[in-house]
């Protein structure tokens, strides 16, 4: 299975490990969140941000996904993996 493109990747963030953006803002906890890995075929947490607690949406630390699900589902990214894993399932 070959890797798909990770929230970091699409919102080009820069807070993945290496990220242009660590020195000054830190690691998201996304790009290590190693229980997730694979899930959507993304590294790590990185095709299911809106999953993990404490992951960094807009510079902002959120909340657990209840306490950001509408910020979460209106994200384009999050539509995007969706429509994705929706049509794979009806594939």
């Amino acid at each position: 299975m070959s890797l798909k493109m990770n929230c970091w990747e699409i919102k080009k963030c820069g807070r993945e490990i290496g990220g242009t953006n660590v020195e000054n803002l830190g690691v998201c906890h996304t790009a290590t969140y190693s229980e997730y890995n694979g899930i959507n075929g993304g590294k790590n947490g990185g095709r299911v941000c809106w999953a993990i607690t404490g992951s960094l949406c807009n510079g902002n630390i959120s909340g657990s996904f209840a306490e950001k699900q509408s910020y979460c589902t209106t994200c384009s990214f999050y539509r995007m993996v969706l429509e994705e894993v929706e049509a794979e399932v009806l594939a």
